[in-house]
């Protein structure tokens, strides 16, 4: 399936909902005060870029690039529609992302997220694109509940 991406500005009705849902979403699957996503204005900042993919007029799924100021970049916000999952569209948005990433010239693109069956299926596409398990970064501390997985740019995997 192709989707259309674009970069999205945060101002249309569908793009909220869909940033609501992920908001909820994380919540609900991570222990209390072990959530780390963006929120509308955290997604607002200048250093976050955001892209959403579409089908039609309807929204597929939504991620965002962080960009860390250290020459790295964060995977943030990645949320397929449940009406779109398994179809490719966050597939889609993450490949736009590494490709943003490495056209800033990033040495590393990384990511936190957490454990259990609610995220298997991110964890399955970040490693399908060569992210691999690793320390924790940026300003982030690790437990129990999260995970660090980075994607080296410089080696092209």
């Amino acid at each position: 399936m192709s989707f259309r991406i674009a970069r999205d500005d945060l101002t249309g009705e569908p793009t909220r909902d869909l940033l609501r849902l992920h908001l909820q979403g994380m919540q609900a699957s991570s222990p209390p005060g072990h959530s780390f996503a963006l929120d509308l204005s955290g997604l607002q900042r200048p250093d976050v870029t955001v892209w959403s993919a579409w089908e039609g007029a309807r929204i597929a799924a939504i991620g965002a690039l962080k960009a860390l100021g250290d020459g790295n970049g964060e995977v943030k916000s990645m949320r397929t529609h449940p009406e779109f999952l398994r179809r490719g569209a966050g597939a889609a948005v993450l490949e736009t992302i590494i490709a943003e990433a490495r056209a800033r010239g990033f040495a590393r693109l990384s990511l936190e997220t957490g454990t259990g069956e609610a995220f298997e299926a991110a964890l399955a596409m970040y490693r399908k694109r060569g992210f691999v398990s690793g320390a924790a970064f940026a300003d982030y501390v690790a437990s129990d509940f999260n995970q660090f997985l980075h994607l080296d740019l410089q080696t092209g995997g």
